[in-house]
């Protein structure tokens, strides 16, 4: 029970001050219908009580899973079992995680099925797969992790000249969406439990980081993949009308829960499956930490499909509906500034902001008060939440105006910070687009973009949770570079002390 109440108390701190400011715009800028409305707070309790289940589920059953696999393909010392492991292991955590099961329902239904869910969900989960397979014998064959990054930007940066700009959204999204709720602490366990056999502490440190990075560009490189084998031409994106107003307030969730419950089960059971065979082989795990494991996974898929069809049926309509009204003002500034605000808020309350934060001050041993990486998270989000409502605005900004540069940038960085904050920026990028930026955020932009003459909802309703994504790797590793020079300065006068 404490871990539920740890886990809402998190959760509530995440979906309360977006649940404000829609509350607030209702009353103010952007009246909506009154089943919409209501539908929006049945959504928001929803979210709530589904993510604070999931994550429970996930701490006691996704996370052990994970770093019990990660030790059994290490301590085999064989590089085809870590291969085979990280490509099967890859795909099956993907194609369960939430955030990329919103956003490709957000492509399905703005393309109106020209391109499908699940085309978009197996070609993610299977470039997940081969990149999180790249990034764990990385780990065990000590390559280093800015010039593997270097060589993953160059490919991506020579495919990007041959992808469409409706695919180039959705793959920068889709890097976003994959490191998700699930799949980062899967991950995570994972590179500890490879990086923890090794006998230098310091390398199994720096090593226990940057995998999810790794991985996340898995996404980037199988969606520009699909959209060359599939050449879909030009694609002009619509939102529809998603539920009617004067539609049952509870239709919806009711529509909703058999094909989320369904699909989730689907999604989770090659997990399930996959732990009771290795305990069976490998693992042999007492029967009370089986028993916990299990109780873990039935949290996840009860939390989940709550999750789901909150966010289907209720919360995220409300996205793109506030999105749609505040573009129509005459004053943009209002659109623009809301974007700011809901950035700002997302990442001040996402709960493994704090978890990061936290692990950053430990690390530095007080050097970087967690204070400030708060600080430059909350600028670097909001901004980018600015950002991306800008370019809807701005018909000649494209995506690839903010993102070449950005990762370029974050490229040359990595060769001069330090090796632990390299893996901690890029692993961040994952932190931050967490559930929030995924639902509510991406529908606040379409519905912009819906709004905005002139504006493609395909091209550029797109890329917010890329932009979201792309703010931690610069200014994380910035504060890598504040901590090099007051690590030197406090070298020099020890030495100067000594001399003296």
């Amino acid at each position: 029970m404490s871990l539920l109440a740890e886990k809402f108390k998190e959760v509530l701190y995440s979906v309360l001050p977006i649940t404000a400011i829609v509350i607030l715009l209702h009353f103010t800028l952007t009246p909506m219908a009154t089943p919409i409305f209501v539908r929006f707070l049945i959504g928001a309790a929803l979210v709530i009580l589904g993510l604070t289940v999931f994550l429970a589920g996930v701490d006691t059953g996704i996370t052990p899973i994970g770093q019990l696999m990660g030790s059994s393909m290490a301590k085999s010392n064989k590089i085809l079992v870590v291969i085979a492991g990280g490509l099967l292991l890859g795909f099956v955590i993907s194609i369960a995680e939430p955030d990329l099961h919103i956003l490709a329902d957000q492509v399905d239904t703005v393309t109106s099925g020209i391109i499908p869910k699940g085309i978009i969900v197996v070609a993610v989960s299977l470039g997940i797969s081969v990149m999180m397979t790249i990034g764990l014998v990385r780990i065990i064959k000590n390559f280093p992790l800015n010039r593997l990054l270097t060589i993953i930007y160059i490919v991506i940066f020579i495919l990007a000249l041959f992808t469409t700009p409706e695919f180039l959204a959705i793959a920068f999204d889709a890097s976003g969406a994959t490191t998700g709720a699930l799949t980062v602490p899967f991950m995570l366990g994972l590179a500890t439990g490879v990086s923890m056999l090794k006998k230098d502490s310091r390398q199994s440190e720096e090593d226990s980081f940057g995998l999810v990075g790794i991985t996340s560009s898995g996404a980037i490189l199988a969606v520009m993949v699909m959209n060359l084998i599939m050449r879909p031409g030009e694609i002009a994106g619509s939102l529809g009308n998603g539920a009617a107003a004067g539609e049952s307030i509870f239709t919806p969730f009711l529509r909703e829960f058999p094909i989320v419950a369904f699909e989730i089960a689907i999604a989770l059971l090659p997990i399930l499956l996959l732990f009771l065979i290795f305990q069976r082989r490998t693992f042999k795990q007492s029967k009370s930490a089986v028993r916990k494991i299990l109780f873990g996974m039935l949290f996840t898929f009860i939390g989940l499909v709550i999750f789901l069809v909150g966010v289907n049926a209720g919360f995220m309509e409300v996205g793109s509906v506030v999105g749609h009204d505040l573009a129509l003002l005459d004053n943009k500034v209002f659109v623009i500034a809301v974007g700011f605000l809901l950035g700002m808020v997302t990442i001040l309350a996402e709960p493994a902001v704090y978890v990061l934060t936290h692990q950053i001050e430990e690390v530095t041993s007080g050097y970087v008060k967690r204070m400030i990486v708060m600080v430059a998270l909350c600028i670097g989000v909001a901004l980018s939440v600015a950002l991306s409502v800008v370019r809807i605005l701005v018909p000649s900004l494209q995506l690839w105006h903010y993102l070449l540069p950005g990762y370029i940038i974050s490229i040359l960085m990595s060769f001069f910070v330090p090796n632990l904050f390299v893996g901690i920026a890029f692993d961040s990028g994952g932190v931050a687009s967490g559930p929030m930026t995924a639902t509510f955020i991406l529908a606040y932009t379409q519905g912009v973009a819906e709004a905005t003459e002139g504006a493609n909802v395909m091209v550029d309703g797109f890329g917010v949770i890329a932009m979201v994504a792309m703010a931690p790797l610069i200014a994380l590793q910035i504060l890598g570079l504040i901590f090099k020079l007051k690590s030197r300065k406090s070298r020099r006068k020890v030495g100067i002390a000594a001399n003296e």
